[in-house]
């Protein structure tokens, strides 16, 4: 089996660089949204934090967020995933 980053870029479905939204769900808690803006401005340099979607859950618990980067190859992007999904704040990365 082929694991995702031995994908040759002729065949990627993504073009890069690209938008790339990606959404990320946690508990709603003072910093979260903070620390996912933050996270995506250190894999993006011209993050532009005014593209932040946000939807709350039903019960209010929880907080997705949808970031909106400019994709530059598969590798940012894999990495970009593995900072979000382990971060303690974060539930599921999307």
């Amino acid at each position: 089996m082929t694991a995702p980053t031995d994908i040759p870029p002729s065949e990627s479905l993504i073009e890069y660089p690209s938008q790339f939204p990606i959404k990320v769900m946690g508990l709603k808690v003072d910093g979260y949204v903070q620390a996912v803006t933050h996270i995506a401005a250190q894999f993006d340099p011209n993050f532009d934090a005014s593209t932040i979607e946000l939807r709350e859950s039903k019960g209010g618990k929880y907080m997705g967020v949808t970031v909106t980067v400019t994709a530059t190859s598969r590798e940012q992007l894999d990495e970009l995933y593995r900072t979000l999904s382990t971060h303690p704040m974060v539930k599921v990365v999307l």
